[in-house]
């Protein structure tokens, strides 16, 4: 088995950014991108805050041009799922199913994923009024009427946030107070435009083709109540995909990747970029920076091997 210079797992923005600048360096990465490629933005409608795009943008089509930039440079692809990673040894093991594949260098950017509610119509309306990024979508809903549904402190920032835009958020919580800091909770009771529905959950979002509306079940009595809104933010955390890492490659007390002076982790050779260690930003923009960066600390990592 011929041993490959680089291998990145995921193909997010920032892999697909680390790989442009890898291929450029002559590398010619293997991408292993997975059967569900492109990362969190093939579920985003509309992007409107990457530079360069003056008019908004489709989030796959963005995907696409960032794909087809990087393999014009001599990326190749594999769009299959990693199923086991080896980085205790080296040269670094990498198996997809019952193909094996060697690399010098490793970069994960298998990025995060949004935890879900579970409704069918969460689904089917995801990015057509559903989202789990304020920042990304709330300029689209400016003077509608909004529900976030959460109650730690992303949740909050989330809300606060889209009443720069809404005529009014109100904030679904299964419990009776907040998991927020004392900081955001204070801020968010002292917005006007923020309202809130206590001890519910979310039934129902409503609508075909787009969120007309939501169903809200009360936890004590069962019942269940219709409001109108345009649009639904589901703010109830994030999870690492860092299954495949566990014991291998440090990670902090929430799962996400630890890296330090850059994209390194705990392994040398082995980088990380993207939403796979970023709990904070979680922006296309900020993950293909890292990714800029991840490649640029594994070219010259592989500068200092021997030859």
């Amino acid at each position: 088995m011929s041993i490959e210079n680089i291998i990145i797992i995921g193909s997010g923005p920032a892999g697909l950014t680390a790989a442009l600048y890898t291929a450029r360096a002559d590398l010619r990465p293997l991408v292993i991108e997975g059967h569900q490629r492109g990362g969190q933005l093939m579920l985003t409608t509309e992007v409107e805050n990457y530079p360069g795009f003056v008019e908004g943008v489709m989030g796959p089509e963005m995907m696409e041009i960032f794909r087809k930039q990087a393999e014009r440079f001599g990326t190749r692809y594999l769009t299959k799922d990693v199923t086991r990673v080896d980085l205790r040894r080296k040269p670094f093991l990498v198996e997809v199913g019952t193909e094996k594949y060697e690399c010098r260098a490793v970069i994960l950017s298998t990025g995060a994923s949004a935890r879900l509610l579970g409704l069918e119509s969460e689904k089917r309306l995801m990015g057509h009024g559903v989202s789990t990024c304020a920042t990304c979508d709330g300029a689209f809903f400016r003077g509608q009427e909004l529900f976030v549904v959460g109650g730690g402190d992303s949740a909050m920032e989330e809300s606060l946030f889209l009443t720069k835009f809404a005529s009014k958020v109100t904030v679904v919580h299964r419990r009776d107070k907040l998991r927020a800091s004392k900081i955001m909770q204070e801020r968010a009771f002292a917005n006007k435009k923020m309202q809130w529905i206590w001890e519910s959950s979310v039934d129902e979002i409503l609508g075909e083709k787009e969120v007309s509306g939501i169903r809200i079940k009360n936890l004590k009595n069962g019942e269940k109540k219709e409001y109108p809104c345009a649009g639904v933010f589901v703010a109830i955390g994030h999870e690492p995909n860092t299954q495949l890492f566990k014991g291998q490659v440090e990670l902090d007390a929430k799962g996400y990747i630890m890296t330090r002076e850059g994209t390194k982790t705990n392994i040398p050779g082995v980088f990380a970029c993207g939403d796979v260690q970023d709990s904070k930003y979680r922006q296309a923009v900020t993950a293909a920076g890292s990714g800029c960066m991840a490649a640029m600390d594994a070219e010259k990592y592989l500068e200092s091997l021997p030859i």
